[in-house]
């Protein structure tokens, strides 16, 4: 059987996630590539797409508030753990449909995926070495140098974390004016421009720079709209890159 990819969805809430989740999985269907989607989010109202496994079939915030006698936070924080539970339940039902591709739509808090234990279960169960993780930057925030520094230090944090590789994403890139687009862009390719916006900055600023820079953890950005639907294509290379060092996946099955 051929290696399969799991693509982790991770990002700051309202990077757009689920709306990323339906469009890519929307546009691997049109490229005939074989796609299944799980809903990792207990506390999500709405799914603009039919998951084909949903931890909400087991428990919903509801549920658990109701069962553990806790409010909305302490919940959020459970469904996180109790997804560990299920780790085997989400594999069989992947290894029956045998897709290629296998996006995961994380929870709206990124930190409950990324730093509860449930999230090392899963990756480790998967397979680490087929595993990535695509990181939604947050086209508000990135539009200030400093927001952007954090967004690239929390993009970080969760490399580390999961020791997975990453494709960095510049989500809704369809709402920032060809300025702010064009300007994010070149901090991700091009730090000096960074520098040269954040150099009058003191203290931890610059030294959180100098840091990701040492590291090797700045990578240009893809602009991704999931309205608009564009940017797919870039992603879509990107995974094929880190994965099969650019030979076509669907060249595989």
């Amino acid at each position: 059987m051929e290696e399969r990819v799991y693509v982790f969805v991770v990002g700051s809430a309202g990077s757009g996630k689920t709306y990323f989740t339906k469009a890519f999985s929307d546009w691997l269907d049109l490229k005939k590539i074989d796609v299944f989607t799980v809903n990792l989010d207990p506390g999500a109202d709405y799914l603009p797409y039919s998951a084909d496994v949903d931890v909400r079939e087991w428990f919903t915030l509801e549920d658990i508030m109701s069962k553990y006698d806790v409010g909305p936070n302490g919940a959020q924080i459970i469904g996180a753990d109790l997804i560990s539970t299920k780790v085997n339940e989400i594999i069989d039902e992947i290894d029956y449909n045998d897709p290629t591709f296998v996006i995961f739509d994380t929870p709206g808090q990124m930190e409950l995926f990324t730093l509860r234990a449930s999230s090392e279960i899963l990756v480790s169960s998967l397979g680490k070495r087929n595993c990535i993780m695509v990181y939604l930057y947050d086209p508000v925030v990135s539009k200030t140098p400093s927001g952007f520094l954090s967004l690239v230090f929390m993009a970080s944090s969760a490399v580390f974390k999961l020791e997975i590789p990453h494709v960095p994403v510049l989500s809704k890139a369809d709402l920032l004016p060809e300025h702010d687009l064009e300007k994010i862009i070149e901090w991700s390719t091009n730090q000096e421009k960074l520098y040269e916006e954040i150099s009058s900055m003191k203290g931890l600023s610059l030294e959180l720079f100098h840091l990701l820079r040492e590291a090797g953890l700045f990578q240009p950005l893809i602009p991704v709209s999931s309205t608009k639907m564009f940017g797919f294509e870039d992603v879509y290379d990107a995974i094929q890159e880190i994965f099969y060092s650019g030979e076509d996946i669907e060249s595989f099955y």
